[in-house]
């Protein structure tokens, strides 16, 4: 019975250290949110603007015309995907690649048909692990990723649209929506579509030089901020999802601790009563 007791108490002193490391991980991931918070905030003006004039000029010019804009015959498709350098994040990674993964399966029929560009250690290593079409990929991004940090990547997906390595991008993404959820999301970069009908009336520019000299160095500018944009908002989502976790993690340790605690007293309050069965047995065989 002495053994069971020291093996419950160990138990609970595991999990009492077990939920320390938690409890500490959920308040690094509330911090690393709110920063990743206000870093999507001060992103949005800047994206606003931009699709503002791009907008403008797309579909308020007739002459305008540039490759990003227009489609073309589908003989390969490119697939952005955002996940993390690790995990204990709950579903954070898995509903983007099994999303990914499935819907490969279900477009193409053979890996010519495709490419992928990762971003995260887990994604980068699952689609290793089956053999997948990988053309380029970026790990160890910092908490906090700044432009610099992911213009090489952002640019060389636009420049294989540009040279028709692919003929459509797609990214995939968990869109940040509160501190307990995040949604799975899928969008398609390139082509660059929907902005038919969606000039301001308010908006009205006019242009220095021509109208498809500004498209060329903005559409690239414009689609690789779009793909900064989904990476800032991953990482919110990242960090909530990691704080969550955490979070329940705690809570569950919490439970065990006082099941451990509950069986522990049981065992020694029966430890006890035994004890003194015994003694009193041994005092009536003496008397």
């Amino acid at each position: 019975m002495r053994v069971a007791l020291r093996d419950i108490k160990a138990r609970i002193d595991a999990t009492k250290k077990t939920k320390q490391i938690t409890k500490a991980m959920e308040m690094v991931s509330a911090a690393a949110l709110n920063r990743a918070e206000q870093n999507t905030k001060r992103f949005t003006p800047y994206m606003d603007k931009m699709q503002e004039v791009v907008t403008s000029i797309a579909s308020g010019s007739r002459s305008a015309r540039h490759p990003m804009l227009a489609s073309r015959p589908i003989k390969k498709t490119g697939y952005f995907v955002i996940t993390a350098d690790r995990g204990l994040a709950g579903a954070y990674n898995s509903n983007v690649l099994r999303h990914v993964y499935r819907t490969i399966n279900e477009r193409h029929q053979s890996p010519d048909e495709y490419a992928l560009i990762v971003v995260g250690k887990v994604g980068l290593n699952f689609f290793k692990r089956r053999n997948m079409t990988i053309i380029d990929s970026i790990t160890g991004l910092p908490d906090q990723p700044s432009f610099a940090d992911i213009k090489a990547i952002a640019s060389k997906a636009v420049g294989l649209y540009a040279n028709e390595t692919f003929d459509e991008l797609y990214m995939y993404y968990n869109h940040f929506v509160s501190a307990i959820q995040s949604e799975l999301t899928e969008r398609k970069v390139l082509p660059l579509t929907g902005f038919e009908g969606t000039v301001s009336s308010n908006a009205a520019y006019e242009y220095e030089p021509s109208e498809e000299e500004i498209l060329e160095v903005l559409l690239p500018q414009y689609a690789e901020s779009l793909i900064y944009g989904a990476l800032l908002d991953a990482k919110a989502a990242e960090h909530a999802s990691r704080m969550t976790a955490m979070r329940n993690a705690t809570d569950n340790a919490d439970d065990l601790i006082g099941q451990f605690t509950l069986t522990y007293n049981r065992e020694r309050q029966a430890a006890i009563t035994q004890e003194i069965t015994e003694i009193v047995g041994g005092v009536a065989a003496l008397e």
